[in-house]
């Protein structure tokens, strides 16, 4: 037992130092307003999708908070400056930052120094590849379907906080401090847990062929894609003693996750996108985006998964 809390020890200060360090420069990064800065970088892509000038300001809000983002637009729409087809495309746009945003906050912090550069930098590709192709699809349906012209008064300023280095470290310190030990906790107790089971072969005896046969996925994926449905952080740190020690391959993690998302984002849709988007947008606008940004991601996810499974086949 005290070899096994030693190795889960040594695994968690090796993976989380990288994490730390991650966390707290994009924490930092935050706090200086680098963000906000880049908001002339999305000026022509409102421009070409023939979004109203808003948009421009609303999609780097979305960095910070997608709800606040929308939430301008709702009341843009409410006022009669919108019409609910720019609405709907303008909200689309606000769910695009997220994924550049995680892919510092989250793939690059968290996930690849847990996976691995391979496993986790295909992860978090797809997941970039989601923003991109929802960012596409907006710029050809506001080039086929809105007019040309926006009217500038429409854009928002974004308020400027100036910020030292030195307090900006600080505050970085303090905002990533809390979110930094939970995911060291979770990381270290699901690294015991892994060598724990493997050390007595509980693992191993786990009868999943039935759930393998139905999906069509090796069987000794099962247990971590279980995992990861119930929570993509923890079926992460699953995932990422059982590849360190041999236990599953680079690529049938991969399925893991690929499947694990098809299951897991309807659910968390339900559960968080859904009151978000109706409370700003309407039953019927609300829904409709819910329905469409979650179809484009699930569907990402299961082209990838067919490739793989051809791949693995």
């Amino acid at each position: 037992m005290l070899s096994i809390f030693a190795e889960s020890l040594g695994a968690t200060a090796s993976t989380m130092s990288v994490v730390f360090i991650m966390l707290f420069l994009t924490g930092l990064m935050n706090e200086l307003g680098l963000f906000y800065r880049i908001s002339h970088l999305a000026k022509p892509l409102i421009s070409f999708s023939h979004l109203p000038a808003i948009s421009a300001s609303t999609f780097v809000v979305s960095l910070g908070s997608a709800l606040a983002a929308n939430t301008m637009i709702a009341r843009m729409r409410a006022e009669g400056n919108l019409t609910e087809r720019q609405t709907f495309l303008c909200a689309i746009m606000n769910s695009v930052p997220v994924y550049f945003r995680e892919l510092f906050t989250y793939h690059l912090a968290f996930v690849v120094p847990v996976l691995g550069i391979f496993a986790g930098g295909i992860y978090a590709i797809v997941a970039l590849s989601t923003g991109i192709i929802k960012l596409l699809i907006v710029m050809i349906l506001g080039r086929a379907y809105l007019p040309g012209e926006s009217d500038p008064s429409q854009e928002v300023d974004l308020p400027e906080d100036k910020k030292s280095i030195s307090q900006a470290a600080l505050r970085s310190l303090r905002g990533q401090g809390r979110l930094f030990l939970r995911i060291a906790s979770l990381f270290f107790v699901m690294t015991f847990l892994v060598l724990y089971l493997s050390e007595r072969g509980i693992l191993q005896s786990i009868n999943a062929l039935p759930i393998a046969h139905l999906f069509g996925v090796p069987p000794e994926t099962i247990v971590p894609l279980t995992i990861y449905v119930a929570s993509p952080k923890a079926g992460i740190t699953l995932l990422g003693p059982m590849i360190s020690n041999g236990s599953i391959s680079e690529a049938k993690a991969l399925i893991v996750l690929m499947l694990g998302s098809m299951f897991m984002l309807p659910f968390y849709s339900i559960r968080s996108l859904m009151p978000n988007y109706t409370s700003v947008f309407g039953m019927r606008l609300g829904l409709s985006l819910v329905v469409i940004s979650t179809g484009i991601s699930v569907l990402v996810r299961l082209m990838v998964l067919i490739v793989l499974m051809v791949l693995a086949g």
